[in-house]
């Protein structure tokens, strides 16, 4: 039902002046630019999460919850949604971005649908797909695809989480009878949180040391049959269910372990690493390492889909608690009526400043979409690309689920008591998205991910520059740090200003001035861990990994800082090519907020290097809380922008209710 805003707030322009008969930002620019490169596809999947049939019951116990969800995989298939991404031979198209689309919007319906829907068709059969090659896909892909058995994907392990080069489980080759015998040694060693190992998975793609010849060759996947058609697991087999967890519970986590277990030779998923009948090694990648990372990173569907999927929670939570905001009214204003929530400058903080961060977060998640589309469809598939494919998803996937568990969270205390109420979805968004933050790799591991490939690409433009440039290359940065340290930097800043606040705020507006304080934050940090990271002749492993630990908070900053620079250049890049001038002009708005709110958080490290002048510092935040109140009239517009219904946010508090109650006591 759509009910007018109750808000007193007059309306006015994005440059702050009165709305009269100005033209306008254009919200359906808006909103179409939000849906992405797959546009049809999105809507499609939003047209499909409206079925009530798919929604989450709040009244059901875990194992209820489990079996519809279970039955729900049905409705999913007979859409062929979840067919996009195989080859035209399963039905599929190969659209590899498009299937990760769709996948996002399944979060409206219930989260646990989509992480099922991903454990069947993004990890168990996409590892049968990438890792295998063409007997698997003619003996194992089909019956994934359509259901005929289900699968687990038994990476992680008790003992090792997100450290998969070092898992226990081992498979060794025997060459007698040409068959791997699958073991997990002892009781860390059991694969663990696996999805649909608790009931439904007949089979299971197991990660595993790979043995033969008295030789190990790290890590390997098989494909391991598990249970027989009634259920029972199959001899060596054994498992338990995980239980009820903090949320998720529509999916049936549990713990496998393996005791001489034998599959065929076969049954070795041989895309990067075969093994003869005579128990001879081969790989197309001679080093282990590598070989290990080109495996995993087929894989990196996983943190490319989450990053997206929480952002979709977010932005459910946000249009949840803005459409509140602007209906509530508490405490009597000047004018001695009640005044509206949102009308309340914290208020706004609260809020607007994450809706810029989702803005920038759903930007960013197109780029990522389109560059893993380029390598998974083979468009621009090299070993480089991949590479930065795996960096790029790493930064998203960490910033993308920890501001949706933010976000989600300021808006439950931000609706009060009701916030806290069950119908109004808050709890259970954060319950289920919480996870978020481990699937796929723990944020904190990835970010070390990344702040390594910060400095290795920061020694490879040392080596690239030659020693003549590389001293040039650290002595500009002894120059500027040198220069900052004796307040040129701050001088500089006061004189481009004129020395007033409205110069200051100026400044902060320039986008190059945001990209070189964003740019500055990654680099400056690179560059002042790099030298004690560097080895040196001499230095024992021991030192080099005490000085990583010393060092380590500092790495996972910068490499927070890079995916935030990555964020506002997608932002950025989204601005400059809209062309319609009031709409330009509010995403501009939006894009500011954004870059001022991650300046702001991150002040002290400006003020100590003295990379920002005091009187700038201080612009930074007077500046930040005038554009907010300049969003706060767009607010509501800019979340209904997202394009969601009602029937995909299902939240009393934004159904209109509050603005019948609050027009009732008014009117008495």
């Amino acid at each position: 039902m759509a009910v007018e805003s109750v808000t007193s707030t007059t309306a006015r322009t994005v440059d702050g002046t009165r709305a009269g008969g100005g033209e306008q930002p254009d919200f359906d620019r808006i909103r179409d630019d939000l849906l992405g490169s797959w546009k049809d596809i999105r809507l499609a999947a939003r047209a499909r999460t409206l079925d009530p049939a798919l929604h989450r019951r709040d009244d059901q116990l875990v194992a209820d919850h489990r079996a519809r969800v279970t039955a729900q995989l049905q409705v999913l298939l007979d859409s062929g949604a979840v067919r996009l991404p195989f080859p035209e031979q399963f039905g599929g198209s190969g659209d590899a971005g498009g299937n990760l689309v769709a996948f996002e919007e399944l979060v409206t319906a219930d989260p646990s649908l989509q992480i099922k829907a991903g454990v069947q068709w993004g990890l168990f059969a996409a590892a049968i797909l990438h890792l295998g090659t063409r007997y698997h896909h003619e003996h194992f892909l089909a019956d994934a695809i359509e259901l005929q058995t289900f699968g687990g994907f038994a990476m992680t392990e008790t003992g090792h989480g997100s450290d998969v080069a070092s898992i226990a489980t081992t498979a060794t080759y025997d060459p007698a009878t040409q068959e791997f015998v699958i073991d997990t040694p002892f009781r860390a060693a059991w694969k663990d949180y696996i999805g649909n190992a608790a009931v439904d998975a007949r089979a299971a793609v197991v990660f595993a040391q790979l043995e033969t010849l008295g030789e190990r060759h790290g890590v390997h996947a098989f494909y391991v049959p598990i249970r027989d058609e009634a259920g029972g697991f199959l001899p060596g087999v054994g498992g338990e269910d995980d239980g009820p967890k903090s949320g998720l519970n529509g999916v049936d986590n549990g713990r496998l372990h393996f005791s001489g277990v034998r599959v065929p030779r076969a049954n070795l998923l041989n895309r990067y690493g075969d093994v003869a009948p005579d128990g001879t090694y081969t790989s197309p990648i001679a080093s282990q390492g590598r070989r290990f990372f080109t495996m995993l990173g087929t894989l990196v569907q996983g943190r490319v889909s989450l990053a997206g999927a929480a952002n979709t929670g977010a932005k459910i939570a946000l249009q949840i608690a803005l459409t509140y905001a602007d209906q509530r009214r508490q405490f009597a204003g000047a004018t001695g009526e009640e005044e509206v929530l949102l009308d309340y400058p914290q208020h706004q903080r609260r809020l607007l400043t994450r809706l810029a961060g989702v803005y920038a977060a759903t930007y960013t998640q197109d780029e990522l979409l389109l560059d893993f589309h380029r390598v998974f469809t083979g468009e621009h598939d090299t070993d480089e690309s991949r590479q930065e494919l795996e960096n790029f998803a790493a930064a998203a996937k960490a910033e993308a689920t920890w501001h949706a568990l933010d976000t989600i969270q300021e808006c439950r205390e931000a609706c009060g008591g009701a916030g806290f109420l069950a119908e109004n979805r808050f709890g259970q968004l954060h319950a289920d998205l919480d996870v978020y933050a481990t699937f796929e790799g723990d944020n904190t591991v990835l970010l070390q991910l990344v702040g390594k490939r910060l400095l290795t690409q920061y020694g490879r433009r040392l080596k690239a520059a030659g020693s003549t440039g590389a001293a040039r290359i650290v002595g500009a940065q002894l120059l500027g740090a040198a220069a900052a340290s004796a307040g040129l930097t701050a001088l500089a800043q006061r004189t481009a200003d004129g020395g007033t606040a409205a110069g200051a705020a100026r400044s902060l507006r320039d986008p190059a001035v945001q990209e070189r304080l964003l740019r500055e934050r990654v680099e400056v940090a690179v560059a002042e861990i790099a030298p004690a990271l560097r080895p040196t002749p001499g230095t024992s492993a021991e030192e080099l990994a005490a000085r990583f630990g010393e060092h380590q908070h500092a790495l996972i900053d910068a490499a927070r800082a890079e995916a935030r620079l990555r964020q506002w250049r997608a932002f950025t890049r989204a601005v400059e090519r809209e062309q319609h001038g009031p709409t330009k002009a509010l995403l501009a708005l939006v894009r500011d907020v954004f870059a001022l709110t991650t300046i702001e958080r991150d002040l002290g490290w400006y003020l100590v290097r003295r990379r920002l002048s005091t009187s700038r510092a201080k612009a930074v935040t007077r500046l930040l809380d005038s554009l907010i109140r300049r969003m706060r009239p767009h607010a509501v517009t800019l979340v209904e922008a997202f394009g969601y219904e009602q029937g995909h946010l299902r939240a009393a508090i934004s159904s209109g209710a509050e603005a019948a109650r609050q027009a009732e006591a008014r009117g008495r």
